[in-house]
């Protein structure tokens, strides 16, 4: 491994756990960094990208060949602190132009300690990430033996061997109140929430009570909220079983929202389970069809795990078009013109309402007889499209048809 060694650019080394090296330079803080290594298919946004909370325990790497041509600005960021383990670029620009930055991205890095490599043929490694799925890796300005590097790779942890929700939760409840008038009262369990969400939720006459992610429903309950909102968050759901457990508990008495690990959560409280997906979605151009409206919508995503939409029931043929299978490729829905019902045991009837259109993974669910619903992508954007945005308000129409109401019997 010859690295040349420059005092403005020191050399950095990028280790997988199957043994794939890439070779550049040091583009933030100095050190070492170990993590899951995902890729993001973004154009833009990588400040709210870094910033988002979802990717701790996650080296990031940016497909889009320059990062950094903006500059930072305060404005942009999703979280007071920057939670991803590291970064990956091919052309990091060092000096910015934009009237509204007011520092570099390597500065912020420097500053925030984020280990960060370019000179990576990113391609190459996005292709590595998709043939081998989303693996353990290391970012090094101290250890630049490859060897060495790969072999500590392969002795690190993994993504589910730590509740990296419990790290970026809120350590105490706040409240962020309603521009303008309040209408509602929502209580969000924060397992990594992002500022674009609340933004979108205060902006519809929330009143947001943000709790953390352990907080028992009991709790909850007693603040008598319109409704109860299950945020984004990173790492595995498998280990945030106090918040599904929260969720169980809630469901069927207030109505509920939940976007992406939100969504994870509900599915496990009611019973289904949740897959790793090879690589994940990364991303602010995924499509996914609406089985509702059967359009298409250009979506923002960020997750490794998602539903397994036929754990949840049997197919209900009556309001499934007439089919009684489940399909593991969900995209025939779509091509069908149907939306899928399933029975579940505990919570009635479930129905399919999003699809993505890239690999037929469920993308979103609505309960038929329990005020919830929710979905796996990100409909606040922060970067991307908005799409999606609809979802906000849906939530807002199902707090003012239910609030009220004696809570829902659960069903049998």
């Amino acid at each position: 491994m010859n690295l040349l060694v420059n005092e403005a650019r020191p050399p950095a080394l990028l280790a997988l756990e199957d043994g794939t090296t890439f070779a550049g330079w040091s583009a933030g803080a100095a050190g070492e960094a170990f993590g899951e290594v995902v890729f993001n298919t973004s154009m833009t946004g990588y400040q709210e990208i870094l910033s988002d909370p979802s990717y701790a325990g996650q080296i990031v790497t940016l497909t889009y060949p320059q990062v950094g041509n903006y500059g930072i600005c305060q404005d942009d960021f999703q979280a007071s602190r920057l939670h991803l383990r590291g970064l990956v670029v091919r052309d990091m620009c060092h000096t910015p132009s934009n009237w509204r930055a007011t520092a570099s991205l390597p500065e912020l890095l420097r500053k925030r300690r984020v280990v960060a490599i370019e000179g990576v043929d990113t391609r190459a490694l996005t292709l590595r990430i998709r043939g081998g799925g989303a693996m353990r890796a290391a970012i090094s300005t101290t250890d630049l033996d490859a060897k060495s590097l790969v072999a500590r790779v392969q002795q690190s942890p993994g993504i589910s061997d730590h509740n990296h929700v419990a790290d970026v939760s809120c350590g105490i409840a706040r409240t962020e109140p309603a521009q303008g008038k309040a209408k509602w009262r929502v209580v969000a369990y924060d397992c990594g929430i992002k500022r674009g969400i609340l933004d979108n939720l205060t902006a519809r006459g929330c009143e947001v009570h943000v709790v953390p992610w352990n907080t028992p429903a009991r709790d909850v309950l007693a603040l008598d909220p319109t409704g109860v909102f299950f945020s984004n968050g990173p790492g595995d759901p498998g280990q945030v079983w106090a918040t599904v457990e929260a969720a169980r508990e809630i469901l069927g008495k207030k109505p509920v929202f939940g976007i992406c690990l939100g969504n994870q959560v509900i599915t496990l409280a009611a019973g289904g389970r949740i897959e790793k997906l090879p690589f994940g979605h990364h991303g602010g151009n995924e499509p996914v069809a609406n089985l509702l409206t059967r359009r298409v919508e250009i979506t923002a995503q960020n997750h490794n795990f998602g539903t397994v939409f036929p754990s949840l029931g049997p197919i209900v043929p009556q309001e499934s078009g007439g089919f009684d299978k489940h399909e593991q490729d969900l995209r025939i829905w779509f091509r069908r013109g149907v939306v899928p019902v399933v029975r579940n045991p505990q919570w009635g009837r479930i129905q399919l309402t999003h699809v993505n259109l890239n690999d037929g993974t469920p993308e979103g669910m609505r309960f038929l007889d329990i005020p919830a619903f929710c979905c796996q992508y990100h409909p606040e954007a922060k970067p991307g499209p908005s799409d999606a945005a609809y979802f906000f308000d849906s939530f807002a129409q199902l707090m003012e048809e239910h609030d009220g109401r004696e809570p829902h019997a659960q069903a049998q």
